[in-house]
């Protein structure tokens, strides 16, 4: 096994519990910037303009009035919408940013899972608040969608803490000093990236917005409560790219620039897949996505979990 962080000092012990948190939040802000512009720029052709268009759009929303519907559970509807940003800024607390991060739990990378199942119950309680059955069919759509993910997504996660020997993302990516994990588990970074986009509803998994439905568990929501969502989903659309390049592509590794500049351009590049693969692939029928989760990739995750498992048995890590 490859020599592990021995240093699990993280930003907080350096910097201070308080600036590091600005610097973590504000990092997955960019990220989610970089996000919708460039989805903005698949989308429309422009340049540079779309840069500057998720932060127009953003202003706009919050001038905008709230929609009101009949009985609504308010309670749930706002806890849902002001979890989505939350808990997408917490997932970005365990990816490494320059060797560190916010803070090490030793087990980083059930702590990244974790925050994708509480987003997925976030997203649902922003179906399920404005009690109407368009938003209410769009949050049965996703809970659907999250348990057929979920099982792929964390074996692919379990992967990867198998050939590391450690849950610490730290640690994952000193294993990869000699090799990049994606080389040798093509099928878990697919999965953990496709799977990602899943609980974001992005791309060809966004049945539950789908527009058969009006929208679905967007279809009520206006003003502040759009703008959590859209800002929420795409800020954890960057940490999820940059936790991909972190597990799969060597995080900060290569010749010549500094770590944290790699660890940019591979995350830039994570982004460019999900933003194409979002516009190009097309929309699958809810049945579908669950069928594939269940019956083509739980047995393809549990196979490549079974042969990375060799792989570090033989020392093909060490």
């Amino acid at each position: 096994m490859p020599e592990l962080a021995a240093d699990v000092g993280t930003l907080a012990s350096t910097w201070g519990v308080l600036p590091a948190a600005l610097v973590v939040a504000a990092v997955g802000v960019l990220l989610g910037v970089l996000v919708s512009a460039a989805d903005r720029a698949v989308v429309t052709g422009q340049g540079v303009r779309a840069g500057v268009e998720p932060l127009r759009s953003g202003m706009q929303l919050l001038l905008e009035q709230r929609r009101r519907t009949l009985a609504p559970d308010r309670l749930l509807w706002r806890v849902g919408g002001a979890a989505v940003p939350v808990v997408a800024l917490l997932s970005m607390a365990v990816v490494p940013l320059a060797g560190r991060t916010l803070w090490s739990t030793s087990a980083d990378l059930v702590w990244f899972n974790a925050m994708e199942a509480l987003l997925w119950a976030a997203v649902w309680l922003m179906g399920w608040g404005p009690n109407a059955v368009h938003s209410l069919t769009g949050g049965y759509r996703f809970l659907a969608q999250g348990l057929a993910y979920e099982l792929p997504l964390m074996f692919s996660l379990i992967t990867v803490g198998v050939a590391a020997g450690s849950l610490r993302s730290t640690d994952v990516v000193a294993a990869q000093d000699g090799l990049w994990f994606v080389v040798t588990m093509p099928v878990a970074f697919v999965v953990f990236v496709g799977g990602a986009a899943a609980f974001a509803f992005w791309g060809p998994f966004a049945a539950p917005t789908g527009a058969d439905i009006a929208g679905g568990v967007t279809s009520e929501l206006s003003g502040l409560d759009r703008l959590l969502l859209l800002a929420g989903r795409a800020v954890f659309l960057g940490a999820t790219a940059a936790m991909a390049a972190a597990l799969f592509l060597g995080g900060d590794a290569g010749p010549w620039l500094p770590g944290p500049v790699w660890h940019l351009l591979k995350t830039v590049a994570v982004v460019a897949g999900l933003v194409w693969g979002g516009r190009r692939l097309p929309l699958l029928r809810p049945d579908r996505v669950v069928e594939l989760a269940w019956v083509v990739l739980v047995p393809l995750t549990l196979l490549q979990a079974l042969v990375v498992a060799v792989l570090a048995v033989s020392g093909f890590y060490a």
